[in-house]
C-alpha cells in the first residue's frame, strides 16, 4: 500500500491543502520535528548545543 498524504511534523496530523497548521509552522521555527512527515511515526529526537537531528526508523535521520 503506498500513500501520497503527508503529515505534519509537528504534531501529526495530515497536512492537506485546506487545512494550514500555523501554529505548528510557527513552532517548528524553534522546534526540532516531532513526527515524521512521510509516515506519521513518532521519531527519536535528540537536541544538542549545536542543533538536533530526528530518527524515524521507517525513513532515517534528518538533521538540523
Amino acid at each position: 500500500m503506498t500513500t501520497t498524504e503527508l503529515w505534519c511534523d509537528r504534531c501529526g496530523d495530515p497536512v492537506t491543502a485546506g487545512a494550514a497548521h500555523p501554529g505548528c509552522a510557527s513552532a517548528r521555527q524553534l522546534e526540532p520535528p516531532r513526527y515524521c512527515h512521510r509516515c506519521r511515526r513518532r521519531m527519536k529526537v535528540q537536541v544538542l548545543p549545536v542543533g538536533w537531528s530526528a530518527v524515524c526508523v521507517e525513513h532515517g535521520e534528518i538533521r538540523g
